[in-house]
Parts: C-alpha cells; structure tokens; sequence
C-alpha cells in the first residue's frame, strides 16, 4: 500500500518437472523450486529466552526427516541441542523446528543434516536475556519490492555485528503482476520476479516467496540473526482488510480462499508461529508486542472519493463525516479480542518492571494531514484522476481529516484506545511502524498528554513521496509536512533504508539508515539520522 495513492500454469510445473538441465536457462525462482537439496538457506525466529525456532527448504522427491544440530562454535565441536524435523511436499518441502532447552541471551550456531549427510549452510542465532538488561538492539525493515531494486538495506544490516533481533513489520514482498508495479519501464533488469502474474493461489504463493528468498542479501540476512515477522496488506494484496483489499476482484474468487492462501505459504516459508499475534520478553528492558493489523478484524477503509460521491457540497459532506462516522467507536483495527491481549500486556509489562512497551507493527500510528502547498506539487495540469484527488485531499485537510485512511489515521477511535490504555498504565510506549515507504518520528499524544513515540521506518526498495511529487524538494516536503502534522518531529521522504533502534534502560535511540541506492548493488549509506526518547518523558528529545 502506499499513502497517496491463479494459479500457476500447470503446464509450466510439468515443463519444469521434466526440464532437466535445461532448466538453467529459467528465471532464478524457477530453478530454485525445482532444484534438489538445500535450495534457500536457513532462518530462525520466535526467540525466547530458551527458544528459538529454526527454518529450512529442502527439496527431494519424497518427504525427508532432517536432523537439526545446535551448537556454541560454528565447528559444532559439541552440539548442545536440536532434534529431528519432516521436509515434507504437503508444506512446499520447507522445515520448521522450535528448539527448546538453551541458554539466555546467547548466541548459537545450527545447521540442517539431509538423509544422505548434506548440510545446509549454517546459520546463527540467539535467544532472548533474562532477568537485568543493559542493551539491545534490534533493526527494522518493511516494504520490499524486488523489481524495484536491490535489497541493499539488508545487504548492510547483514554485514553488521551490533544487531540482536530483526523485526520485519510487513510487505516482505509484493502479490503484482510483473510490470504492474514497479511498471515494466521502472523495473529493474535482474530483478524479476515468478510467478509473473498476480499472485491468488496457494501455488502461486509459494512461488513468489521462492522468488523473493532466492535474493542472496535477504537470505545472508535470515542466515545471521532470528527475526519475528508480520505480514502486511501485500503479502495478501493492496490495502487489504477483513471482508477484501482494493486489489482482490470477484474474478479472483473467493477472498477467504484468498487469504487461507497467502497465510498458509507465509507460516511454510517464515519462521513464525501459527498465531496471529505474540509478543517477546527482553529481559527486564523491553516487551515486544507484534499485533495484526490487516485481516483478523479491520474494517474497511474509508475512501475520499466516496465519502463526496453523487455530487453537492464536497466541503459540507466532508465535515459532517469528520464529525460522525470517522470517530465511529465501534469501527475496529485489531479487535476486541487483540485489544484485551495487547491492553493486557502492556499492563503485565509495566507491572513487572520492564522499562520499555515496544509495539512493532505494520501501520503508521502517528496524525499526518496534506500540507496546502501540496496542491500545487503536481504540475500545471495533472491528469484528471489526479487533480480530483488531490481536490479532495486538501478539502479533507480543511475538514480535519488526514492524509492516509489505511493507516491507524483511519480508525481515530480503535487508537484512542489503544494510546489510552498505554497512558492507564504509564507505559513507555514505543511505535514502530512501516508501510508508508517512508521514514517518521511522530510524538504521539492522547487528551493533550504524551503516550509515547513513533518509528517510522522507510522502505527497503518501494519508492515514496518522491516519485509522485517529482520535481518538489526534500526540504520543500518535509517543511509542509511538519507543518501541517503538529505530531510529526522530524521525516525523510526521499529515500530507501531501515532503521536501527537501541534500548538500554534509560533511553530509546533510532538510527534511520538511508541507503546510496537501490538501482545497483552498494553496501554505502548516503545518511544515518538519529533520536533519542528517555525513559518516562514519552517524547522525543529536542534536537
């Protein structure tokens, strides 16, 4: 999603069944489903203080038993731990084990052994500490499209040592035909993607994550540190939520059938539990909440242009809205059922003395609305469809409505509630958030009092308010933006990257890293911005 804006061919699985060597010649995706053996590397997630769970392809013509080693030095002299996993056709001949029994707060090697002793690549791992904290650092990506780029802001994550926990808060990759987004003229050579069609069915699911996990900087990423994992609106498709998503048709069938589809093939090639929503303990430092946004309980979103539909007075229309059905307080985000779990936790975590209530999730939680400038950043004459929408945004504006209806921005009452129960309990509540492929630090603020701060992390490669306000500055649309969102501290719009966020007791820092490019392969970051919230202040420092 962004703010402004069938299976597979059966006849091509009988090609590759019987393609042999010549199967070389096809797209990377393709050769990976049907190569034998290890074919994407391993991955672990759901740490926990004396668990982690550990992740693996491995493709045979028959279902495998794989033995799983756990060790302390990478030469597995002495295995301390592992067991026995089933590679099996029924799950895309992916692995999952929880490996129980560790110590706190270490890191630990561990590889995959086939039947006939072929290892995998070994990876690394760590569970959660225990008991007093002094640090942690965890780093936080979202929004990857492959054909617009190289994932070179996993490439630098990976190549780092400081980094204890990779939290991915959604659209790890894309359900678009190829040259629908990016459009083929966009899209980078190299970097495509299988199935080419639109992804709808549970066959054509799985080949998309095959496509996205063959990429050799996500896979490094997976290979060093465990990471906990939600999905977002694509890994469904565009701006999904409860009853459907503005990019499912009838002519797709059913969007149950849809969704079972898509959340079948994320638990076979995540490393994630089978519930919806969990959270983690760091020690005595931080709780890590990880809620679902999209399409447990989410209403519909509303849209502009139907809210002024059938003609009158757009401006009248749009105020009587702002005062009625937008503050609707049974419209629902995550649900009753999700409110009472997180609401919960958020007390239990202040309770027992954790110093920080970290909610990674999807959504930007912070109040954006469109800057007056903005209606002349389009050009003398936009095309029709844009100069409407961008009429109807700023009446929004002057109406008291904000940019973004996909964002918690649409559901002011389901985050009324859930800011109020952070302030009940006087938690130092921390957002992280991705989705808008671009980068914020909002202060976040309920019945005029602080209730905590913001991470917006930018996108790894999906372009931002760049590429639909060509030709406007950084400094022009930053200076808007902050003008027109009190809320809003400080905002990248420009460029692609993650975001580092270090916790020690006393003080929250994010580190937002933009990287030189995405159109060829760099390790160079053009910037690194940083801010810092102290325990108890619930706002940004002043910088």
């Amino acid at each position: 999603m962004h703010p402004l804006w069938g299976e597979i061919d059966r006849r091509l699985l009988i090609k590759l069944g019987t393609a042999g060597l010549a199967a070389l010649s096809l797209p990377g995706a393709a050769r990976a489903m049907m190569a034998q053996g290890f074919t994407h590397g391993v991955a672990s997630g759901e740490p926990g203080a004396n668990s982690v769970m550990l992740w693996t392809r491995y493709a045979a013509p028959s279902d495998a038993r794989l033995t799983v080693e756990v060790a302390e030095t990478p030469d597995f002299a002495r295995i301390v731990g592992g067991g026995s996993v089933d590679a099996d056709g029924a799950s895309d001949h992916t692995a999952k084990l929880m490996v129980r029994g560790l110590e706190p707060g270490r890191w630990y090697f561990y590889r995959f052994v086939a039947p006939d002793g072929t290892k995998s690549i070994t990876g690394r791992t760590r569970t959660l500490p225990q008991g007093p904290t002094s640090a942690f650092n965890l780093a936080l990506f979202s929004c990857s499209n492959m054909p617009f780029g190289w994932f070179n802001a996993y490439g630098h994550a990976a190549s780092r040592q400081d980094i204890d926990l990779v939290a991915h808060v959604g659209d790890y990759l894309y359900e678009y035909a190829a040259g629908d987004y990016p459009s083929a003229k966009q899209a980078l050579p190299g970097r495509e993607i299988q199935p080419s069609q639109e992804i709808v069915a549970l066959a054509d699911y799985r080949l998309r994550y095959a496509a996205y996990r063959a990429d050799p900087d996500l896979q490094r990423l997976h290979q060093l540190f465990p990471m906990i994992a939600q999905w977002d609106d694509h890994e469904f498709a565009n701006d999904a939520w409860k009853g459907g998503a503005e990019n499912h048709n009838d002519g797709e069938g059913s969007w149950t059938d849809r969704v079972a589809a898509a959340e079948r093939a994320h638990g076979e090639w995540m490393p994630v539990a089978d519930t919806r929503w969990r959270d983690y303990q760091v020690g005595d430092l931080a709780t890590i909440f990880l809620p679902e946004t999209r399409v447990t309980a989410r209403d519909r979103p509303f849209e502009i242009d139907e809210i002024v539909a059938g003609g009158g007075d757009a401006a009248a229309k749009l105020k009587a809205f702002a005062e009625t059905a937008y503050r609707d307080p049974a419209r629902q985000l995550m649900g009753s059922d999700q409110e009472k779990w997180l609401f919960g936790g958020l007390a239990a975590s202040k309770k027992a003395g954790t110093r920080w209530q970290v909610c990674a999730q999807q959504i930007v939680t912070g109040t954006l609305f469109t800057p007056p400038e903005s209606a002349n950043w389009f050009g003398a004459n936009p095309p029709d469809v844009v100069r409407r929408r961008v009429a109807a945004s700023q009446l929004a504006a002057k109406a008291g409505l904000p940019l973004n209806m996909d964002a918690w921005d649409g559901y002011p009452a389901a985050r009324d509630r859930l800011l109020g129960a952070a302030q009940s309990v006087d938690a130092d509540l921390v957002m992280l958030a991705g989705d808008s492929h671009n980068a914020w630090a909002f202060d976040l603020a309920h019945d005029r009092r602080p209730a905590g701060i913001e991470v917006g992390g930018h996108s790894v490669t999906s372009p931002g308010f760049e590429n639909y306000t060509q030709g406007i500055s950084e400094e022009t649309r930053v200076a808007a933006l902050r003008g027109s969102s009190p809320q809003l501290k400080w905002a990248n719009t420009c460029d692609r990257g993650y975001v580092s966020v270090a916790m020690t007791p006393e003080k929250v820092t994010a580190h937002w890293h933009s990287v030189e490019t995405i159109r060829e392969k760099s390790l160079a970051l053009k910037d690194t911005h940083s801010m810092t919230v102290r325990r108890g202040k619930r706002m940004y420092d002043v910088v």
